[in-house]
C-alpha cells in the first residue's frame, strides 16, 4: 500500500479549503482516506496553516510520502 500525505479540497467554487490527510494513493483526492493531520487555507491573508506536527513525523517515518504542496507546507511548518 502506497501512502501519501496529500490535500483534500472542501469549499465552494472560488473558495478553496483544504485538509492535509494521510491517504492510500490508489484512492480519489477527495475520497476515503487514513487520518486528518491538519489544514492549509490559502483564502486568508497570510495563509493559514496547521498541522499536527508529530502525527506528520510519525507518518513520514512510517514511510509516507508528501506530495510536492504538502512538502512545502512541512517545510514551512519545520516539519521537515
Amino acid at each position: 500500500m502506497a501512502v501519501k500525505i496529500r490535500l483534500r479540497r472542501l469549499g465552494a467554487k472560488r473558495a478553496p479549503f483544504y485538509r492535509v490527510v494521510v491517504a492510500d494513493s490508489r484512492f480519489p483526492r477527495d475520497g476515503r482516506f487514513i487520518e486528518e493531520i491538519g489544514y492549509y487555507d490559502p483564502t486568508k491573508d497570510p495563509a493559514e496553516v496547521k498541522i499536527d506536527t508529530d502525527k506528520a513525523k510519525q507518518w513520514i517515518a512510517n514511510g509516507a510520502q508528501p506530495t510536492d504542496t504538502v512538502k512545502a507546507l512541512l517545510k514551512k511548518n519545520g516539519v521537515l
